[in-house]
């Protein structure tokens, strides 16, 4: 069901280590959501705000594009990762909240970094979460890739054998070295984007223009 005739605007926020980074700049906007969203033993998935015509739901990363780009949330957050391998017209990304900062990159074994080149690769097999993204990044260096989908623990597969290298998010680089991996290649800069349903604005543009406006003033005092 499209929602973005509905009269209250949905916001989407994602679940996981980013929300706490979220939140400050969310509330820093003017919108705090009802107390039992700070209650860890909370189940809710839905909850009211200090305004009468905004809603907040909080889904997992991935969801927040799903959400927005069907029209069931008219406003999300959302790591640019997600947004990249979702990759749909409906969904506009206006604001650079500039947090979760860390990058995709291209990792492997330090044996084999040690001595590879990318410039000469012709097809690679990756392990991902993002294979339309590694698609088209080998794509555009002419390089085919075969990918294996995972949804986590991408540094068993070059372990185990399941692939030489992945493609994955990189905050500080522990993970890859604890388990003998190494970046041999960056994708993308990552942050999160407050992401925007394209019919919504075009349909209630006062009241999207207004949130979008929001949340860039909260960006720019915490820079301040």
């Amino acid at each position: 069901m499209d929602t973005t005739q509905n009269d209250k605007l949905v916001l989407a926020l994602p679940k996981g280590r980013i929300l706490e980074e979220v939140m400050p700049i969310v509330r820093r906007a003017g919108i705090e959501p009802e107390a039992d969203f700070d209650n860890p033993k909370s189940r809710k998935l839905a909850f009211s705000t200090n305004h009468a015509n905004i809603d907040i739901i909080r889904v997992r990363s991935f969801d927040v594009a799903t959400f927005v780009a069907f029209g069931a949330a008219h406003l999300g957050i959302a790591g640019a990762d997600v947004l990249m391998e979702f990759d749909n017209p409906e969904i506009y990304a206006p604001v650079d909240l500039k947090i979760g900062y860390c990058r995709m990159s291209v990792a492997e074994s330090k044996e084999l970094g040690d001595e590879d080149d990318p410039s000469t690769w012709s097809h690679v097999r990756v392990a991902t979460k993002y294979p339309e993204i590694t698609k088209k990044h080998f794509a555009s260096r002419g390089v085919q890739a075969e990918c294996i989908k995972l949804n986590g623990a991408m540094e068993l597969a070059p372990l185990l054998g399941l692939s030489k290298r992945i493609v994955d998010l990189v905050s500080t680089g522990a993970t890859l070295k604890a388990n003998g991996l190494v970046e041999v290649e960056v994708i993308a800069e990552i942050t999160s984007r407050l992401a925007v349903n394209r019919t919504a604005w075009k349909t209630r543009p006062d009241e999207i223009g207004h949130w979008i406006e929001r949340f860039r003033e909260a960006v720019d005092a915490k820079a301040s």
